[in-house]
């Protein structure tokens, strides 16, 4: 298995995506942490059952303290931490709006979940990393980022600020042995999404026939580049956003 004795953090880990990305990684031996601000224990059962450790910590993305204890958690739990997937962000709770009726208050929050929040998780896990001279950080941008999405200026800002990180961070931390990269998923029909009234069917079916692929993006459909990332099969990679959407987005 391509995981066995690596420990993966993976924020935003107790539903949606972050729920896929977790149970992927468990099936390659991965010793997963569920980071979230809901409940994640439903996860870490399920994860548990197959055979598999975890641990479902409560973690504020946006409170830096926060991440730190979830760092500190996962050290005392596993004894290390080898792979960092920075899911957690606002996107389903969002409406969609003119960018001149978006209040600054609306702004600032989004920033400080989806930005800050990666830029708090890297900065948690750093110490264990460079101490180990090895590690994955793998950030969850959008492709949105590319098309530069009309009336979600605030999300869209916030994922090309992760791309922006993505390589920044990337050039500061190779001669620690970490590789930072990112991945651009297009509109993934998670459950969230296929409860939000502003996705109905038919928007869902036009994004469908906008790609190279013609079909809905699922979860399931993101965890093999996770897993390729998170992996010692990418220890040459580092800087990069892969677009994964069905080739909805060329860059």
């Amino acid at each position: 298995m391509a995981l066995t004795g690596k420990v993966a953090i993976i924020t935003g880990g107790a539903r949606g995506i972050g729920r896929a990305f977790a149970l992927r990684l468990a099936e390659e031996g991965g010793r997963i942490v569920i980071a979230d601000v809901i409940d994640g224990a439903g996860v870490r059962e399920e994860i548990v059952r197959k055979g598999a450790e975890a641990l479902a910590v409560h973690a504020d993305v946006s409170d830096e303290e926060s991440t730190r204890g979830m760092a500190r958690k996962a050290i005392e739990e596993f004894g290390r931490i080898d792979i960092l997937i920075n899911n957690a962000g606002l996107f389903t709770s969002l409406g969609k709006k003119p960018f001149y009726e978006i209040s600054g208050e609306e702004w600032d929050e989004v920033l400080r979940v989806n930005l800050k929040g990666v830029f708090n998780c890297c900065k948690a896990v750093y110490p264990q990393m460079k101490k180990q001279g090895k590690g994955k950080i793998i950030n969850v941008s959008s492709s949105t980022f590319f098309r530069g999405a009309p009336n979600f200026i605030h999300y869209v800002a916030s994922k090309g600020g992760i791309i922006a990180l993505t390589r920044s961070l990337a050039r500061e931390v190779g001669d620690d042995g970490i590789c930072v990269n990112a991945i651009a998923p297009g509109l993934t029909v998670s459950q969230t999404v296929q409860a939000n009234p502003i996705y109905p069917e038919e928007y869902l079916r036009s994004v469908a026939r906008s790609r190279c692929l013609k079909r809905d993006e699922t979860p399931d459909d993101l965890t093999g580049t996770i897993l390729f990332l998170a992996s010692d099969d990418s220890d040459f990679i580092t800087g990069q956003t892969i677009n994964v959407d069905g080739g909805l987005m060329f860059h």
